[in-house]
């Protein structure tokens, strides 16, 4: 019969029980606030990006907005391309340092905007998309390893800074007016394009090496960017963003476009949480606890469940160990063997014999340690006959007549 359980083994949580569950989890809150407000103390500062001439940092070009600055050009930053076409005036420079991130469409506009204003497009690194929404009439090739290359062209600017830094990608055209400098594998890595009537040329880097802060010092890089950039008296330097509205091709928004750009590694965060406590919660990091049940379970309706679990996975094999051991060691006190030989053929088949009413069972042993059944049917006899030899032993033991101690 079941019977409730008493007050002490109540399941109501307590303060200390719910402190042991979740401290696991609030430190790891804890710890990731304590990561978030670091990360948020180091990017404090001012920091900009790659090539921006406001950065101090290795990949940026604060150093070459001041050699510029230094020889009287000015530079105006912007980062849509409307600004860009705005400020792309005549007698002006305008350096796109990522002309990959813009659509078709945005290209398209910088070009008509500043088709007919003398001056200077550089591009820096344009892929074989860009080149093929402009009409430039060249085609980009694979790039090859950053190294000290010689102008090897007729470009006046080439020809004064010498021998630079550059590579990457190389550009083939069938005009027989550009000039090609910086040669690798027979390709330029820097294509000057001229101009169409008063408009205004066109220049190719290969790679952004020599607008680099680090590598500016090196070989006649710091040359040959001054005079790139410094031909006219200004230069938009336009840093293409995808914040930019005009960025969106044919004016369609998907999904993920509406979402903001700093979720995305808020996210990213999250599912790193997720895992890493999915992780914790599913190692075990010390021995099993018992819980307090709130009732008392009959032995019955557990050895019927066990039972039942043995039945649904066919383990008769464990099923029979179980059934031969449980004997065993109910046998071994009746029959005067210790609890540690309880499952020692040697010891206790002879034991067992001696207490047999009926002649020795030559199949005693393969009763107690013999193999598993081989079907439900087998089973079965196995446990009648396990139960047969038990009854007879505890039956010889209680009609055995006992002397008194005082005979």
């Amino acid at each position: 019969m079941t019977t409730a359980a008493t007050d002490s083994t109540s399941l109501s949580p307590t303060a200390r029980h719910l402190w042991i569950r979740s401290r696991g989890l609030l430190l790891a809150i804890l710890l990731l606030v304590v990561g978030g407000v670091v990360l948020a103390a180091l990017q404090s500062g001012e920091h900009h990006g790659r090539l921006d001439p406001r950065s101090p940092d290795r990949p940026g070009s604060q150093a070459l907005a001041r050699l510029l600055a230094a020889h009287g050009v000015t530079t105006q930053v912007v980062t849509t391309s409307e600004e860009a076409a705005a400020a792309a005036g005549p007698d002006t420079t305008l350096l796109v340092t990522n002309p990959d991130m813009l659509t078709p469409r945005q290209l398209s506009g910088l070009r008509t905007a500043t088709a007919h204003t003398p001056g200077r497009t550089v591009l820096v690194a344009p892929g074989p998309a860009t080149l093929a929404a402009l009409p430039l009439g060249v085609r980009a090739e694979p790039p090859v390893d950053i190294s000290a290359l010689s102008a090897a062209c007729s470009l006046p600017e080439a020809r004064r800074a010498g021998s630079a830094l550059l590579g990457g990608l190389r550009y083939a055209t069938s005009s027989s007016t550009a000039d090609g400098c910086y040669l690798s594998g027979g390709l330029p890595t820097l294509l000057r394009i001229p101009p169409t009537d008063a408009g205004r040329d066109t220049v190719l880097l290969g790679a952004p090496d020599p607008l680099y802060n680090y590598r500016l010092t090196e070989q006649g890089n710091a040359s040959l960017a001054l005079q790139l950039l410094g031909a006219h008296k200004h230069v938009v330097w336009y840093l293409p963003s995808v914040s930019d509205p005009s960025s969106t091709q044919d004016n369609q928004r998907g999904f993920l476009d509406l979402i903001p750009s700093g979720w995305t590694w808020g996210l990213l965060q999250l599912a790193f949480a997720a895992v890493f406590a999915a992780f914790w919660r599913a190692r075990r990091l010390g021995p099993l606890v018992p819980e307090r049940l709130p009732v008392t379970v009959p032995a019955a309706e557990t050895t019927e469940g066990h039972a039942r679990l043995y039945e649904q996975a066919n383990a008769r094999d464990r099923a029979s160990a179980v059934l031969r051991s449980a004997t065993r060691t109910r046998l071994a006190p009746l029959i005067g063997v210790p609890p540690a030989h309880a499952h020692t053929p040697d010891i206790l088949l002879p034991a067992v014999h001696t207490h047999l009413t009926a002649a020795p069972d030559a199949g005693l042993h393969a009763l107690l340690f013999g193999p598993a059944p081989a079907d439900d049917k087998a089973l079965v006899q196995l446990a009648d006959q396990l139960d047969e030899l038990e009854t007879s032993i505890v039956s010889q033991e209680r009609h055995t007549p006992r002397e008194h101690p005082d005979r």
